[in-house]
């Protein structure tokens, strides 16, 4: 599937989410009492609806907003923001307050600092990993 075609797709299950009929007639009468700009065609709508077209940022925050979706998901889906979340949520997870202040104190540092800094985790990573004995090599 294009991205125009399941934009569509997300467009309907919204509208039918919000009680909606997924119809062009419906989109159309309902965009446009909320719309400030020009007034969106029949023919416009229709494009939407059948994933012939996706409409321009402004329209979309307005259906959005009418339908009560993040434009984001919208537009691109659940998927990228979902995956977005997790790795936050891992982050969060994995790095405890002594980490945090550690990465503060980095942050804070002028960019040549940072980058020795940076050389140095990575040489310590790097020796680390070379000091692992390789599990997939019987011992013998």
């Amino acid at each position: 599937m294009d991205e125009k075609t399941e934009f569509a797709e997300r467009l309907r299950d919204a509208m039918t989410t919000a009680g909606y009929q997924a119809r062009p007639s419906v989109l159309e009468k309902e965009f446009n009492s909320r719309y400030w700009g020009r007034s969106v065609t029949f023919q416009a709508v229709s494009r939407w609806l059948r994933g012939e077209a996706i409409p321009s940022q402004e329209k979309l925050q307005v259906l959005a907003d009418w339908l009560g979706v993040e434009p984001h998901v919208l537009r691109f889906g659940a998927g990228p923001i979902k995956a977005i979340r997790e790795k936050a949520k891992r982050w969060d997870e994995g790095v405890g307050y002594l980490e945090r202040e550690v990465f503060e104190t980095f942050l804070s540092l002028p960019a040549p600092q940072r980058k020795i800094v940076r050389e140095v985790i990575l040489t310590f990573a790097k020796a680390q990993t070379a000091s692992k004995p390789d599990k997939k090599k019987p011992r013998g």
